[in-house]
């Protein structure tokens, strides 16, 4: 059965953690069947690095974002296996988008795993260590931070790439301009200007060579049509057709995420509840900020997916 007024959310980098969603495995044999088939495709026990770490292992962006994916995967099966109602949309947050698509039947799990460890491999090797740079903006306009991203630009590449919630937009590219435009941000009236603790650049100009590498890897991989509609951040918009899908996903590494649209359009499809199928609350904390319109429950925990059902 499907429900109108639900939608599906995914996470992407950030929302990892070592010994996340430990319970699921000890309770859901659906739930370790998944994370045995992406094992199987990594040729390394990835729940047991999940589970284990090092931390610092976890959060390398090749390892990051097969954990994620499959975390995300495994938990549809178990709110499957307990005869959840299918979600009228989902939607992902950059990495999670790719755990859209793999819920809505437009690629295979074992498609998707291989794919996002390339993916993250890539993305890390666009760009030398140290010479990128993300920051989270909070506060301030978006038009005022577009405009500084623009005037900074002297400094080398940088742009506004996740526009979160209003008033927390994050810039990335060459680490002296995001600096530089970080320091105008603060000084135009920005509460504050974080860096973030990742490696790349993510979803910027710098990162066309990621794409590329990838759009040589997916052309082999079929891409069908979605059973469930999928907002995508390139458009903020559903796409019907699987080819085109795949040219979104390209796209997608080297543009910015526009989860407001994302979010917002849900709202006004009547979407009045949405569950975050990964672990943690981070898309739940920002949909607050977006629309008072959808309610974000989390399935972090069995009891939490269980109130959530």
């Amino acid at each position: 059965m499907t429900s109108k007024n639900l939608a599906f959310l995914f996470p992407g980098q950030g929302s990892q953690k070592v010994g996340m969603l430990a319970e699921y495995a000890q309770t859901y044999p659906e739930f370790v069947a998944v994370f045995s088939k992406a094992s199987e495709v990594l040729e390394y026990d990835l729940w047991d690095l999940i589970q284990t770490g090092p931390e610092e292992k976890l959060n390398l962006t090749e390892i990051t974002q097969p954990a994620l994916l499959t975390s995300s995967i495994a938990l549809w099966e178990v709110w499957s296996a307990k005869q959840g109602v299918v979600p009228a949309f989902v939607a992902g947050h950059s990495l999670g988008e790719w755990s859209a698509l793999v819920c809505a039947g437009v690629v295979t799990l074992e498609n998707a795993v291989k794919l996002v460890q390339l993916r993250g491999r890539y993305m890390q090797e666009a760009v030398p260590v140290g010479e990128g740079a993300m920051a989270a903006i909070i506060g301030l306009d978006d038009d005022k931070i577009l405009a500084i991203c623009a005037e900074n630009k002297t400094h080398g590449e940088v742009a506004a790439v996740n526009f979160n919630a209003p008033g927390q937009v994050v810039i990335a590219g060459v680490k002296a301009a995001v600096d530089a435009a970080s320091e105008a941000c603060k000084a135009a009236g920005a509460k504050r200007a974080v860096e973030l603790p990742v490696s790349a650049p993510f979803h910027t100009t710098l990162m066309k060579p990621a794409a590329d590498r990838l759009a040589n890897d997916l052309k082999d991989v079929e891409f069908h049509d979605p059973s469930i509609p999928i907002y995508h951040n390139v458009t903020a918009a559903p796409e019907a057709s699987g080819a085109k899908i795949k040219d979104l996903m390209i796209e997608q590494i080297y543009s910015p995420v526009r989860w407001v649209e994302c979010v917002a359009s849900l709202a006004d499809q009547g979407v009045t509840q949405a569950l975050e199928c990964g672990p943690g609350k981070v898309l739940a904390g920002l949909a607050r900020r977006i629309d008072k319109r959808v309610s974000v429950a989390n399935a972090e925990t069995i009891a939490a997916m269980d109130a959530a059902l």
